[in-house]
């Protein structure tokens, strides 16, 4: 029983972990448009394989930098900003 509780708890908390951010609640129209985004990304030094929006309302990217390193990089939609990035 004490296995299936430890178990549990750390998934509850590993996932927490991995949670992605939350990054806006400004309306879609103040965004910065999709393929400016990408550009920026792009211009930043970043190869963007998969461009997608989050459930938190970030852009996300997974991808390479400028070293060819894989990336996942969280970036604020109205700012443009990097908000998070995980290096793997």
């Amino acid at each position: 029983m004490r296995s299936v509780l430890a178990i549990l708890v750390l998934t509850t908390f590993c996932g927490a972990a991995m949670a992605e951010p939350q990054c806006t609640t400004e309306s879609k129209d103040k965004w910065i448009g999709e393929s400016e985004m990408k550009l920026k990304v792009a211009s930043l030094g970043y190869q963007a394989k998969v461009f997608k929006v989050t459930k938190g309302n970030c852009y996300e990217i997974y991808g390479l930098d400028k070293a060819g390193k894989r990336i996942e990089v969280y970036f604020h939609p109205v700012t443009g900003k990097v908000v998070e990035e995980h290096k793997s």
